[in-house]
């Protein structure tokens, strides 16, 4: 006979919730110190992007020659340029430009790579050679010669291309020569996971094959890409600050961390701090990315559970 006392202390402790990956990671994530650091910093980032004016008293484009290559001050964080343009005014609003190109770039990224990197993987056989060969022949190409490739196509000498037809072109640039990181990373997790007994049920009882994708296989296949796309997102930041650097990225009248960097290369030796500083802001949110990145991926590690 069942023991009522018992019966009545299962109900009273209620149902037992299980403990799913992603929970898991979550619980793992939020104590660490290095995580809640690349956080906290990331948002920073973020809200200087989306609201500059709340962090500059100044706006992007003051210039005053009579202050022209002075040094860090009280008036002036981080010196003037040159143009006797302020560093820390034109940092602050070059962040919106370098996060947008991050962001997209990175988002396209993971799209192309993941929908070419699922096909593959579910269909094997013929596609999936196809598909790979394709892959290996983009990842063959060096990254900085098919961007300047790329890019000095669709900007002819002299040519002038608007702001957000130049961050397109760097967008579009960048995406098309990483996705197949991507592609292999979703192709291997999608051999996994149509492994599993419940997708090869769902196969077998007629499931359509975009049901059985986005509903059985997306699910089970998205952890590694997102941890990706995490890292991804801060290599994206530095390609556009080495694109614009080689003056053929982001370029004036947009304002960049990489503009503001390639601006400067002439000038380091005597007034090293306008280069020094947006090199800062460049290097601190890629190391938070990059930080959080490695950080998902150990929570996310079954090994590690």
């Amino acid at each position: 006979m069942t023991d009522p006392s018992a019966a009545s202390l299962q109900l009273d402790a209620g149902p037992q919730r299980s403990r799913s990956l992603w929970g898991d990671a979550w619980r793992r994530l939020r104590t660490r110190p290095t995580v809640i650091a690349s956080a906290v910093i990331i948002v920073v980032i973020v809200l200087i992007a989306i609201a500059p004016g709340l962090f500059s008293s100044r706006d992007a484009g003051f210039s005053d020659l009579n202050l022209a290559n002075q040094g860090p001050s009280a008036d002036a964080w981080f010196g003037y340029d040159n143009q006797g343009q302020d560093v820390y005014a034109r940092a602050i609003y070059g962040t919106r430009a370098s996060l947008l190109v991050g962001v997209f770039a990175t988002l396209l990224t993971v799209l192309i790579g993941s929908f070419i990197g699922i096909l593959a993987g579910y269909y094997g056989q013929i596609v999936d050679t196809l598909l790979s060969r394709l892959g290996d022949v983009f990842a063959g190409l060096p990254f900085l010669l098919g961007a300047i490739v790329i890019l000095t196509t669709f900007n002819a000498p002299g040519s002038s291309p608007g702001g957000v037809t130049i961050i397109s072109q760097v967008v579009l640039s960048i995406a098309i020569l990483t996705w197949p990181v991507a592609m292999r990373i979703m192709r291997g997790a999608t051999l996994v996971a149509k492994q599993l007994d419940y997708v090869k049920a769902a196969r077998g009882l007629g499931a359509s094959t975009p049901r059985v994708i986005f509903r059985h296989l997306l699910p089970n296949t998205l952890a590694p890409v997102l941890v990706y796309a995490t890292i991804a997102l801060g290599a994206a930041i530095g390609a556009e600050a080495t694109l614009a650097y080689l003056g053929i990225g982001v370029r004036a009248p947009v304002i960049s961390w990489g503009v503001m960097i390639s601006d400067a290369r002439d000038y380091f030796r005597n007034t090293p701090h306008i280069l020094l500083f947006p090199a800062a802001f460049v290097t601190v949110t890629v190391l938070a990315f990059v930080m959080l990145g490695d950080a998902v991926r150990d929570a996310l590690d079954p090994k590690g559970r």
